[in-house]
């Protein structure tokens, strides 16, 4: 463990004033003492995560939150058989964060859920762990960040590349020139998703809490292709693709070419492939500008999985001495101008670019260790929500160009966008009364 802190340490200086770490709570307990964690949204992504955090040293999920009685049952069942220990389980949040001794808040709920319950969490006391994307719209990130700013407990979104050994390594070969100036990058992402078709509006299932699993979101009526997953392509409750995978190729581009915010983008695609309920495109292409003469594009495709430079994801960075190809997992190769390979950096861990539930799980997991030990206070934060909600606002500012129909102009002084009442009423929404996140 020293070794690994001390590699990440190192990492980090070198990226001075790239990773940017927010200042530490003070952890109440002793540094040895074990972290009482609480899992929201226990269904695939949450419930591996629960399972991954079971494993660390010191770290016991005593509780688990889910709106769904069987899924909820489910994780619990498992991860009782895992750990010898059964996790007391809640289907309202409010009532989990109410506990004193809960340490930490996972949050894995569907988007529209992410920051109104991780504001939630700050203000109960708790540290939170928010997968990406960490809002819903661009102004929930930043209520998201004066939350954290308010309160004392820290937050780390689940982009959790920024945890990836060999990623840190190649970020800090990037900014000590090794492709020279990195100035444009290439971001995709591909799956060969299916039709959703046209859902039919009935009862909720007996065992599903709707209400509660709408919660922030004003009320709509139930539909038999929602739940659990195909909620992403529909506007009220997810991001699409963009959010939903662009998120974090679009944050390795953001912290290899060391920006914050762009200064315009641009977006076109639609929903190509199949005629359904899926709202969000099926296929998209966002163009970013920033202020440092840099840019970079993101394609998706949710329904062809031909990949681009034999890769489901990645990320290509073009410099002025050569480029620099990440293929999205924890392996990256450079060549020279003259396209000769100069260099490779190879890791035999197994990665799948089109798992949803984790594409790199033992790389994965030393994103959850730094969460933890920074609660403890033996290491910083590599993914703190600052850095988590500029990467975020990036795809989030890609849809809402998409939606509007035309390029925008951006004050790359905070990421907001120029003379566009139109555009600007996307920057946020509307909440169901008495659920709308305060700070």
């Amino acid at each position: 463990m020293s070794n690994r802190r001390d590699f990440l340490k190192n990492t980090a200086l070198s990226g001075a004033g790239l990773m940017l770490a927010s200042p530490l709570a003070a952890y109440t307990g002793s540094p040895n003492e074990t972290i009482k964690i609480g899992v929201m949204g226990v269904k695939s992504r949450g419930d591996f995560l629960a399972k991954k955090f079971a494993t660390l040293s010191n770290v016991k999920v005593a509780y688990l939150c889910d709106p769904d009685a069987q899924v909820l049952a489910k994780c619990t069942d498992e991860l009782t058989k895992q750990t010898g220990t059964s996790p007391q389980g809640f289907s309202d949040i409010r009532k989990m964060l109410e506990l004193k001794d809960l340490d930490a808040l996972v949050i894995a709920a569907p988007d529209h859920w992410h920051a109104p319950a991780a504001i939630m969490g700050l203000q109960a006391g708790k540290h939170v762990y928010v997968e990406k994307p960490c809002s819903h719209n661009p102004r929930e990130g930043e209520l998201l960040v004066a939350a954290s700013n308010k309160h004392k407990g820290l937050i780390q979104m689940g982009n959790q590349r920024r945890n990836y050994t060999n990623v840190q390594e190649m970020i800090k070969q990037l900014h000590k020139g090794v492709i020279g100036r990195a100035y444009f990058a290439r971001a995709w992402y591909v799956n060969a998703r299916k039709s959703i078709g046209k859902g039919n509006v009935v009862n909720p299932p007996a065992h599903l809490n709707f209400d509660l699993w709408q919660g922030p979101a004003p009320r709509r009526n139930y539909q038999d292709n929602l739940v659990h997953y195909n909620w992403h392509w529909f506007w009220h409750w997810g991001t699409g693709e963009a959010l939903n995978n662009g998120t974090h190729e679009l944050d390795v581009v953001r912290w290899g070419l060391g920006v914050d915010y762009p200064s315009q983008v641009v977006s076109s695609g639609g929903r190509f492939h199949f005629q359904d309920d899926w709202e969000t495109p099926d296929t998209q292409t966002i163009s970013f500008k920033f202020p440092n003469n840099t840019g970079c594009t993101w394609e998706g495709r949710s329904c062809n999985s031909f990949e681009t430079e034999g890769g489901g994801r990645g990320v290509i960075f073009y410099g002025d001495q050569g480029t620099l190809v990440y293929p999205g997992g924890n392996s990256f190769k450079v060549y020279d101008l003259g396209n000769k390979l100069i260099s490779e950096v190879k890791d035999t861990t197994p990665f799948d670019p089109a798992n949803p539930v984790s594409p790199m799980e033992k790389q994965d997991t030393l994103h959850l260790v730094n969460f933890c030990e920074s609660i403890r206070g033996k290491e910083k934060l590599q993914s703190p929500i600052l850095e988590g909600h500029k990467s975020t606002l990036l795809p989030q500012l890609g849809n809402i160009a998409y939606r509007t129909g035309r390029a925008l102009n951006i004050d790359p002084s905070n990421g907001r966008i120029l003379n566009d009442k139109e555009a600007m009423k996307l920057w946020g929404r509307t909440y169901e009364k008495g659920w709308e996140p305060l700070v």
